[in-house]
């Protein structure tokens, strides 16, 4: 009888073991899911940027006028706060955007497929983040105010 009861314990202790390893292989699962959801959801405000900027550059330059829009953004991404700048080079008007308060690089973008002179930037979780528009003879000019 004595022989019986170390392999109860044996099989207690290596099922307690493996439950743990289970348990531990699907929290860093969940944490894998929800921080590629949270870069899906800004990657996504980006694109709201771009979209709502090319939706103001075409009115304003349809009437030759300036023109601005609230932009309806979250205050934070998960847990996290993050910026969202405009910008354009020689080629093309972009959208950046990372987490934080201060851009680090313009690695991440959306591009606006619209030529326009861009600039601007917004930090979350600092108030409104207003997008203005003004066209004229010699361009577009679009402008992020606003979360300094």
């Amino acid at each position: 009888m004595p022989s019986i009861i170390p392999s109860y314990v044996y099989t207690l202790v290596a099922s307690i073991v493996v439950g743990t390893l289970l348990i531990y292989a699907f929290d860093v699962s969940t944490v894998g899911t929800k921080g590629e959801a949270e870069k899906q959801q800004l990657r996504n405000l980006a694109e709201y940027v771009a979209i709502k900027s090319c939706e103001l550059v075409s009115a304003a330059t349809a009437n030759n006028l300036s023109t601005s829009l609230r932009l309806d953004i979250p205050p934070l991404v998960g847990n996290q706060r993050y910026w969202i700048q405009l910008g354009n080079d020689s080629f093309v008007a972009w959208v950046g955007y990372g987490y934080g308060t201060t851009p680090s690089s313009t690695e991440l973008q959306v591009t606006i497929p619209l030529e326009v002179s861009a600039s601007g930037m917004y930090i979350s979780e600092s108030g409104s983040a207003i997008l203005e528009c003004s066209a004229n003879s010699t361009g577009a000019y679009l402008q992020l105010l606003g979360g300094h």
